[in-house]
């Protein structure tokens, strides 16, 4: 479930030791299936957000060795500072969503953001952000187009992110 362009949109920083750190050749373990609606709401949040990171959260369930995303729901970034390069969820959101949500079955089990102008591989600051036990799908925006993307999942004992096959998933 991934499209890419031919274009090559990796700023230097991506190249940096401390960037190639953050990543492992290892994939994870786990698998993500992803709804096509799920991957569509993440991709058009991305591009309305252009040329700002875009975020929000993905709802399902963690079924054996896999997440299965059912949905994909738009949180303010509230970063105004440097939201071309960085996002901040909105904790007021996250909590109703996780209220709203409560005893239907369904669970906050990710993060997806995008990454305008630069590659779907996550950089320092998203990991020491991240929360392990969460898939975290990168959506690349290049000229305000969907150009790739890529999951990922933080391992606390690696101190890096995964990547992670994701399919789509059959309802």
């Amino acid at each position: 479930m991934t499209s890419t362009t031919t274009k090559n949109f990796e700023p230097e920083r991506f190249r940096s030791a401390d960037y190639r750190a953050v990543w492992a050749d290892v994939p994870s373990s786990y698998a993500c299936q992803m709804s096509a609606q799920a991957e569509q709401v993440m991709c058009e949040v991305a591009v309305a957000a252009y040329p700002d990171e875009a975020c929000g959260l993905l709802l399902g369930r963690m079924d054996g060795d896999a997440w299965q995303v059912q949905e994909a729901r738009r949180v303010d970034n509230l970063n105004t500072d440097r939201a071309s390069d960085r996002f901040q969820l909105d904790p007021e959101a996250y909590q109703r969503i996780d209220r709203e949500i409560r005893g239907s079955g369904v669970e906050i089990i990710g993060v997806f953001h995008s990454h305008p102008d630069c590659p779907a591989k996550p950089s320092p600051t998203d990991l020491q952000h991240a929360w392990e036990g969460f898939v975290y799908p990168i959506v690349a925006v290049h000229e305000g187009v969907v150009a790739d993307i890529r999951y990922w999942e933080p391992q606390d004992a690696t101190a890096c992110f995964h990547p992670v096959a994701c399919a789509e998933m059959r309802i």
